[in-house]
């Protein structure tokens, strides 16, 4: 084996059983992280991303009025 360049060298995230290391590990999920932070901030700044945030704002909004009206039935009812 020695200084042959053909022969494979090991892949630093792994170790000699082909596990991969604690620290590839954490590399690679602090890139997808990041990469979906990324993702979400360029979604929110395009129109159709606004338009589903203010869609999920105003259902927000209409279930907590809904709910609203109903304890407002309920207590009602009691009385």
């Amino acid at each position: 084996m020695g200084d042959d360049p053909t022969d494979p060298q090991p892949d630093p995230g792994f170790d000699d059983a082909g596990v991969p290391t604690f620290e590839s590990v954490r590399e690679r999920i602090e890139q997808r992280f990041g990469t979906s932070i990324g993702a979400h901030e360029l979604d929110s700044e395009t129109p159709e991303g606004r338009s589903l945030e203010k869609q999920f704002e105003d259902r927000q909004r209409a279930a907590a009025d809904r709910l609203e009206q109903i304890r407002a039935s309920m207590r009602k009812d009691e009385h």
